[in-house]
């Protein structure tokens, strides 16, 4: 069975590359969300029901479980699509992605979420000062940040501001389904994010039955500890091969 990776806000799925560059395993994918470094279907709106719709939709061709893994976003619908199809998923990891009613959103998820507010941020959005931004609030590595900056085109600046507008209680409407997640999970989850709150690190793990690894860094543990992430998913695979 392959490992499915899932990247988040505002990533494509080149936000895996490091991890990916440390499996040993080489059935790994890393799939682009709609509206994310791919083209949206058409009449899709990018509500987060329609995220899940989709991963469903493209795990089922897959023909057999994954070991699902998503990060950030990623993380958020990788969780609820484990716990609504749990026969498409063998083992589930996700990182710094609240699922929880007790979260209180980010400030510039707020701004998104705002229509007048989320409009003028993306019209006024500029490469250069995002990719500092990154840097400067979330210790993403220079390149990283200048790499992930270079795909926030237009169809993804209209796709974030659908998904964080269909997403505004998304805690309380899909937290309780956690419970019903049946895979062996790993939560992994940078403890200095200011973002994403480590507690919300211990809610999922509970939630979910999951184990979790606090790692010593920022919100992108994906680019930012990607050999660290890369063991944990090893052994989590491991252990979960063991019985």
């Amino acid at each position: 069975m392959p490992a499915i990776l899932i990247h988040g806000v505002p990533d494509t799925h080149r936000v895996w590359d490091g991890v990916r560059a440390r499996l040993s395993r080489g059935d790994v994918e890393a799939w682009d969300l709609p509206g994310f470094g791919s083209v949206r279907p058409d009449g899709f709106s990018s509500a987060k029901e329609e995220y899940v719709d989709w991963l469903v939709a493209r795990l089922e061709r897959v023909g057999e479980p994954v070991d699902l893994v998503g990060h950030d976003w990623g993380c958020i619908l990788t969780a609820r699509v484990a716990s609504l199809r749990p026969d498409l998923v063998r083992t589930w990891a996700g990182g710094n992605g609240p699922v929880s009613s007790h979260y209180v959103w980010h400030p510039l998820a707020r701004i998104w979420q705002d229509q007048e507010q989320g409009d003028r941020f993306m019209a006024g959005l500029e490469a250069d000062s995002f990719a500092a931004d990154l840097v400067k609030g979330f210790d993403v590595p220079a390149a990283a940040a200048a790499e992930t900056v270079r795909h926030v085109d237009a169809g993804m600046k209209d796709s974030i501001l659908r998904l964080y507008r269909s997403a505004v209680t998304v805690g309380a409407e899909w937290e309780a389904d956690l419970e019903k997640v049946s895979a062996p999970g790993l939560v992994f989850w940078g403890a200095l994010d200011p973002a994403c709150q480590v507690e919300f690190a211990d809610r999922l793990g509970a939630a979910t039955g999951a184990r979790v690894l606090r790692i010593d860094c920022n919100h992108w543990t994906v680019l930012q500890r990607p050999a660290v992430v890369a063991a944990a998913l090893e052994q989590h695979w491991r252990e979960a091969a063991a019985g």
